[in-house]
């Protein structure tokens, strides 16, 4: 196995007397979709935007790409190569695919926007992951439906050469069809070398799609595991009792 591109060690963060996170161990591969999953209140959240940079962890340690690293802020994380895809999407309705893809990082020619440029890029991008269901990328994005704005989202993120994207709930208000398009898409994301960190509750998306699954469970991790070395059920019992019998965790989960 590759080394892990992240890695995060004994993280612990509290709100007042709440304790979140409790000593959280998490690998992240390069060239593979970590699934994130755990209950509502597991910590799936709290741990994101810890890596993220939106929160500090109280304690614990934070490598990236074997070298431990201090993320005080979304911006230290961004400069890393983490890009995060949050539910919203963060997209502008008004605005078309180019415009939406390099919003805040337009790229301008003297004193004006360098149109042909961004269009190159925006295109090449999408190329680069397969994408078929786009019809131009000049169309609004409110004339989009939901697949295609999360693949937009994704091809967003993957612009600038991060080394991990974070996708927070894909599929959650997508149809079967259109599932399925995002899916593929954050496979092949995972085969261009990428982390992929998937927090989702479905774990059919996560069978279908991922290489190893991290559950949380009341702020701990359970257990990491290779998806191919357990079934769904065990992976149930992971995320509403914290353990189940015959699982062995993968790196410093083990």
């Amino acid at each position: 196995m590759a080394q892990p591109i992240l890695s995060l060690r004994s993280i612990n963060k509290s709100f007042g007397p709440v304790h979140v996170l409790r000593d959280v161990n998490l690998d992240v591969y390069p060239g593979e979709v970590t699934a994130l999953v755990g209950d509502n209140g597991a910590g799936k959240s709290t741990l994101i935007k810890c890596i993220a940079g939106i929160y500090t962890p109280d304690s614990g340690q934070y490598l990236f790409d074997n070298n431990e690293v201090q993320v005080h802020g979304p911006r230290d994380a961004t400069a890393l190569g983490i890009e995060v895809v949050y539910q919203d999407l963060a997209l502008c309705d008004n605005l078309d695919i180019v415009h939406n893809m390099f919003l805040g990082r337009e790229q301008k020619k003297g004193m004006v926007l360098d149109e042909s440029a961004m269009e190159v890029m925006a295109r090449k991008t999408l190329d680069g992951l397969s994408v078929r269901t786009v019809k131009s990328i000049r169309q609004t994005v409110s004339s989009l439906s939901g697949g295609q704005r999360q693949t937009v989202a994704i091809a967003r993120a993957v612009l600038w050469n991060n080394k991990v994207v974070i996708l927070d709930e894909p599929t959650a208000a997508l149809g079967v069809s259109q599932t399925e398009q995002v899916l593929h898409l954050v496979r092949r994301l995972a085969d261009s070398g990428i982390g992929v960190i998937l927090i989702s509750h479905n774990l059919n998306d996560v069978f279908e799609v991922a290489d190893n699954i991290a559950a949380l469970y009341l702020g701990q991790m359970a257990a990491q595991v290779r998806k191919a070395d357990v079934t769904s059920n065990q992976v149930i019992e992971l995320i509403t009792t914290g353990k189940s019998a015959g699982v062995a965790s993968i790196g410093a989960n083990s």
